[in-house]
């Protein structure tokens, strides 16, 4: 089975680097075929060259449809991805695009994940992290949460392969919170893609 990650210019990559560790340890049973980049000097590309992993650069959007095709991947990894992913992309590889979304992604549109409280989660759909994160702590919520789905055609939504809660403490802000919610989110990553690769 071969894997695809796609990152852009922000961030560590520490998704990514989740990753390949889950590869390089054998709990994901995959290989890495291509860490692919919206920019050539992206800093988590540091984690693709240090385990000699083909590199690519996608600096147009219109240009990933012919190079994931090229690659074949089994599934494509969005680990901080900015680029706006064309709906012939996602057609062309239904349930096989993983998206990690900063919110509770329900089950049903019209539903709502529970906390580990019994509270009603939050599904922040549309914002991205730092906005997400901010509006956790915002609405007053006792947890914060993230959720890795399969991209569809609807924003923010799609089959929701796995969830993670991180328990919002009192005097948290945007960094503390979002540095614990997103160790979080590395691990979940790596138990979805032992799941699909098993």
């Amino acid at each position: 089975m071969k894997i695809a990650i796609l990152i852009s210019n922000a961030g560590t990559g520490t998704n990514l680097q989740a990753i390949i560790e889950g590869v390089n340890s054998g709990k994901i049973k995959a290989e890495i075929c291509a860490v692919i980049s919206d920019k050539a000097d992206a800093p988590a590309l540091e984690h693709a060259k240090k385990n000699n992993l083909p590199v690519e650069i996608c600096a147009k959007k219109e240009e990933l449809l012919p190079l994931l095709e090229k690659l074949n991947p089994s599934l494509i990894c969005l680990c901080g991805w900015k680029k706006i992913i064309l709906d012939e992309v996602v057609l062309a590889f239904p349930n096989r695009i993983l998206n990690l979304h900063p919110g509770l992604v329900p089950d049903t549109t019209d539903s709502i994940v529970k906390n580990p409280d019994g509270t009603s989660g939050l599904w922040n759909k549309g914002m991205l992290t730092t906005k997400a994160i901010e509006n956790f702590l915002k609405q007053g919520l006792t947890f914060a949460g993230s959720s890795i789905h399969f991209l569809t055609l609807n924003f923010d939504f799609g089959p929701v392969l796995g969830r993670t809660f991180e328990k919002i403490q009192a005097n948290d802000t945007v960094d503390a919170l979002y540095a614990r919610l997103k160790a979080k989110e590395n691990q979940l990553y790596v138990e979805v893609l032992q799941k699909l690769t098993y």
